[in-house]
């Protein structure tokens, strides 16, 4: 995903007028701005910042005069999550900018226990682990259903078993009570997972140039190389291509294939190597070979956009599987190094 460019000045809404003259300003007079509204307000503001990208300069500079105020030398601005929580920093206490900044950072969600129905259910049960079985009834009782039960599924029976009769026997829960387990929430396990789960840059480069389409990513990672050979290698080594499913045993293909649309993989086999091709078609049954080959042939001509594409959906089928531990992709042909 490319990032956003606003360069026509009459695209702006007002409020992002407002996120881009807050960032305009030095951080005193932002701070003081801050400092006078409220915490709603504030987060209005910020989701917009943290999401506005690039504004050109010559953008900042209409926005200025609009606001008659004179800034001579100012250039491109961009809105990140770190420039707006350095902002609000200035203006008011770390534990409010860390309520505030959970808000726009994610999980999504309007509440605290719709925020941690969106985290990873190992992620959950490996915090909630060492809680008191008491609090943990109580935390589960608020998330959905299906989501509690994954959770659950993942304790040691005996513990799950003192859960779940804690639950049954469970009465109303105080307000106070959930006020103050619902503040622990926000301070200790939310502010910890949105730092824990700040991806590498690299990482997340390689995602996106996995992304683009080929001729793309190629002008890009050539771009690349002539600025810095040494962060282009890291990337390289990061991305995982249709041809790179190589790397995924027997078993790995054949689960898969199991969780893929066919008639995608038939397109993403048109412009495959026969080596991949070879891959596939050993995995599965003659019967399904024999139909993919002939879906294959009946298509006719395809569009290298539209193979990209379906090659990209198995990809990104195959990335998913890897970090559900469900396949292994090997670091080389002699490996079982897991590299996702």
């Amino acid at each position: 995903m490319k990032q956003n460019v606003i360069d026509d000045y009459n695209v702006l809404s007002n409020q992002q007028k407002a996120a881009v003259l807050m960032l305009s300003l030095d951080e005193e007079r932002s701070a003081t701005l801050f400092s006078m509204m409220d915490d709603e307000e504030i987060k209005e503001l910020s989701v917009i910042m943290a999401s506005l990208g690039k504004i050109n300069s010559n953008v900042v500079e209409q926005l200025l005069i609009e606001f008659n105020d004179r800034l001579s030398n100012t250039g491109s601005l961009i809105g990140t999550y770190e420039s707006t929580e350095r902002l609000l920093a200035k203006a008011m206490d770390k534990d409010r900018v860390s309520v505030i900044m959970e808000e726009i950072r994610g999980p999504a969600g309007r509440t605290m226990w719709d925020k941690l129905g969106n985290v990873n259910e190992h992620v959950l049960a490996n915090y909630l682990k060492n809680e008191y079985p008491q609090t943990i009834a109580v935390i589960l009782s608020k998330i959905r259903a299906e989501h509690a039960a994954k959770v659950i599924a993942l304790f040691p029976e005996n513990f799950a078993m003192e859960i779940v009769m804690r639950m049954l026997r469970m009465d109303s829960v105080q307000k106070e009570v959930l006020d103050s387990l619902e503040k622990t929430l926000r301070k200790e396990f939310m502010s910890n997972l949105s730092k824990s789960t700040r991806r590498d840059s690299h990482e997340l480069i390689a995602d996106i140039f996995n992304s683009l389409d080929r001729n793309t990513e190629t002008r890009f990672m050539e771009a690349l190389e002539e600025r810095n050979r040494e962060s282009a290698d890291r990337v390289k080594s990061l991305m995982f291509t249709f041809e790179d499913l190589i790397r995924i045993d027997a078993q790995g293909i054949q689960i898969l294939l199991r969780n893929i649309d066919k008639d995608k993989l038939a397109i993403a086999l048109k412009g495959a190597s026969d080596t991949i091709k070879e891959l596939f078609f050993n995995n599965m049954s003659s019967r399904a070979g024999k139909i993919i080959k002939e879906d294959m042939d009946s298509m006719g001509p395809v569009r290298v956009r539209d193979v990209e594409e379906a090659q990209q959906y198995v990809v990104t089928a195959a990335k998913d599987l890897a970090n559900a531990g469900e396949i292994v992709v090997s670091e080389g042909k002699d490996s079982d190094e897991l590299i996702y």
